[in-house]
């Protein structure tokens, strides 16, 4: 499953980057063109980000990469209590 979520990580990326392109650079667009073209920079975006987020998290639970170091809720507020002393 990581791998299929890493190709269309690439895959939305390139969208994005392509079609983001299209959308700044173009001059011969229509309007409705030049929208279309923003519209899919923004999905391959959103995607991008949403799988890239997904791969980190399945890396991080197979151990392949390190956890992040977050406190847990009573750590943090105890921090936070102690903070303003």
């Amino acid at each position: 499953m990581p791998k299929l979520i890493a190709i269309i990580n690439v895959i939305a990326w390139a969208g994005f980057w392509a079609f983001g392109y299209i959308a700044l650079t173009t001059d011969d667009l229509s309007e409705s063109q030049l929208v279309i073209a923003a519209l899919l920079a923004f999905v391959g975006l959103v995607t991008g980000i949403l799988a890239y987020m997904t791969l980190v998290r399945a890396s991080e639970a197979s151990g392949y990469a390190k956890g992040s170091k977050q406190l847990d809720a009573a750590a943090r507020n105890r921090a936070q209590e102690e903070w303003g002393r």
